[in-house]
């Protein structure tokens, strides 16, 4: 008897609530329906969510939280990659034996033993890293180069050179990191930076025949060193890598997270943004503090970091952005809609920074915009003429009109579609240019470029090597890019298969 009392008065209790409910009380709001919460709400995602006059059950609170760091833990591997992606570079210098201020050089160029982000292999290297943890860093250079300097989020920090202050006449760099309180001296060009890691690359001025002789002059004249020894500076540690199995490309796995918390640990606490922090913090990456996931969130974040490389592997090779297409009738596109800070009219390119980050390294405006008759032009297909994935079993081939819109000279590339780096191959190099006196123009001076297993008939010396059941992805250089390639007057033609 007593439980059929407590049954009636609760019966009476949800009428009386339900009725008051829809009573009009004096301070009553005209309450929009695009305010209200209905008590199930259908998703694709997370299914059925449940909630009680707005009030979510435990089973939805679960899954919201999941889902949060699931899609936090995306956008930290698309927005942290930048960084990543720079400590995966110094880090793989330095488990080649080059330690910050020494210079590693690939003087024999560089090949597919080196896993380096959509590298070429038609110009040497000069590579290495200024850490500025101890204090400012003087980077002393005489012999001309192309060359710029990148910071812990990958950012442009200055050009080196031709493009430089020093205009190529060489000088004294000072790099001076965040915090630093000490006297800056006079005589030197100063730069300012909020990391303390940075990444150098420079590229020697030379005719190609003349590449050795410049090298070596680079070699007496180039020191980096603590301002600390200025006046008793030791000597400058050259290494050549030329040929060296090593890896400078971050993880996809979850690997990626530790490598990013490696990153915010050693870097002062304000050199990123602060809403991007928050998103590193909010899947336990943040500084100071152990990053120790417990088992489910590790699940999780394996979870996140497969949609995230999904995603960048989404917008790398199949991209919907219509400005990163040259023309509209082609399959070449670029990473660069924008300026080289991936801002347009504005607004931060958000797949456009993906893209590049994704596909290749070194970030300075000197690339990005350059003038006709100076620096160099990339174009980019994962595509052939139908849209379709390059298939390495199959025979392509691309013809570029005459006359090639590039100054200095042209080169194609093919890139593994899994690590982004130069094709695995039995060719020393995965491409070639028109340095080569193995490649032969055609009759009107155009060039016709050949992409299969074996050798064409007739066409080995304009013949790249490809991999059966291997994707490749293509790249074109275009270095001292003249007029027409800027007004789009000459455009290459797409890869065609060839039966």
């Amino acid at each position: 008897m007593k439980f059929k009392y407590i049954a009636l008065f609760f019966s009476f209790f949800l009428a009386t609530n339900s009725f008051s409910q829809e009573k009009e009380y004096k301070y009553s709001a005209n309450v929009p329906s695009s305010l209200l919460t209905p008590n199930e709400v259908e998703t694709n995602l997370l299914g059925t969510l449940k909630f009680t006059d707005g009030l979510p059950d435990e089973e939805t609170v679960n899954k919201t939280y999941d889902f949060l760091t699931v899609s936090r833990g995306v956008q930290a591997f698309l927005d942290g990659m930048p960084a990543v992606s720079l400590y995966a570079m110094l880090e793989g210098l330095k488990d080649a034996g080059i330690q910050p201020g020494d210079v590693a050089t690939y003087e024999d160029l560089m090949d597919a033993r080196t896993l380096f982000l959509t590298a070429n292999s038609t110009t040497p290297y000069i590579v290495g890293e200024i850490d500025l943890k101890n204090g400012p860093v003087v980077l002393e250079i005489a012999q001309p180069v192309l060359g710029f300097v990148n910071d812990a989020f990958f950012r442009f920090v200055a050009d080196i050179g031709l493009t430089g202050m020093d205009k190529g006449e060489g000088g004294k760099y000072l790099f001076v990191g965040p915090n630093y309180k000490g006297d800056i001296p006079e005589g030197y060009i100063t730069v300012n930076s909020k990391t303390y890691r940075h990444w150098f690359l420079l590229r020697l001025v030379a005719k190609n025949n003349e590449q050795k002789q410049a090298m070596e002059m680079f070699r007496q004249t180039f020191n980096c060193y603590p301002l600390s020894e200025a006046e008793n500076k030791s000597k400058q540690v050259f290494t050549d890598l030329s040929g060296k199995q090593m890896n400078t490309i971050h993880a996809v796995n979850y690997d990626f997270f530790e490598e990013l918390n490696s990153v915010i640990q050693y870097e002062p606490a304000d050199a990123f943004n602060k809403e991007l922090l928050g998103t590193f913090a909010a899947i336990g990456i943040k500084k100071g503090e152990k990053f120790n996931p417990d088992n489910h969130t590790k699940k999780l974040l394996e979870e996140a970091v497969a949609i995230g490389n999904a995603s960048a592997r989404s917008i790398s090779f199949r991209p919907r952005n219509k400005d990163a297409y040259f023309y509209e009738d082609r399959q070449w596109y670029t990473s660069f809609s924008g300026e080289y800070d991936f801002i347009n009219n504005g607004e931060m390119v958000l797949n456009d920074r993906v893209m590049f980050h994704y596909m290749a390294t070194g970030i300075t405006p000197a690339m990005a915009t350059p003038k006709p008759g100076t620096g160099s032009v990339y174009a980019f297909t994962a595509h052939d003429s139908e849209a379709k994935y390059l298939d390495g079993s199959k025979t392509y081939k691309v013809t570029m009109p005459a006359p090639i819109p590039a100054k200095d000279f042209w080169s194609f590339m093919v890139y593994s579609t899994q690590h982004r780096s130069m094709l695995e191959t039995d060719q020393k190099f995965a491409g070639l240019d028109n340095l080569n006196p193995d490649v032969k123009p055609n009759n009107d001076g155009s060039y016709t470029i050949w992409f299969s297993p074996e050798p064409p008939k007739g066409h080995k010396g304009n013949w790249i090597q490809t991999i059966p059941e291997k994707g490749f992805c293509v790249l074109i250089r275009l270095y001292g890019p003249t007029e027409p390639w800027f007004n789009k007057t000459w455009k290459p033609d797409d890869l065609i298969q060839v039966e």
